[in-house]
């Protein structure tokens, strides 16, 4: 069973930086897309960015020019590197993969970040 695990979230100053990381482990064949999603509370979740297998990164516009995606397919890991946090980016922060369905079908459990003011 494919399990995204991610870990790097935690408090930070508004204007600092973190990295959350997410290994996916499992019984791995292929994985094509890899994502982050957030959902802050009172709120849905929601798109933060993704990535292809073959490094074509797509943004929300929330948090582009600040939150840089990346992975490393030979790892099964995916990066999202948060430089210029701002309090509105709290949030829980859920990995997701797709593993060849063409929708983002297999989700991690959660990091938090928070960012105070």
């Amino acid at each position: 069973q494919v399990q995204p695990v991610e870990s790097g979230g935690g408090l930070v100053q508004a204007g600092g930086s973190l990295r959350l990381s997410c290994a996916i482990s499992g019984t791995i064949f292929r994985i094509n897309g890899m994502a982050w999603y957030r959902q802050a509370p009172g709120k849905q979740r929601e798109f933060v960015a993704d990535i292809t297998r073959g490094g074509f990164a797509a943004y929300a516009d929330s948090v582009k020019g600040r939150f840089t995606i990346s992975r490393d397919n030979a790892q099964n890991t995916v990066y999202l590197q948060m430089n210029s946090l701002k309090p509105e980016d709290t949030a829980v922060y859920y990995c997701a993969v797709d593993v060849g369905k063409g929708t983002y079908d297999h989700w991690g459990q959660g990091t938090q970040v928070t960012v105070s003011s």
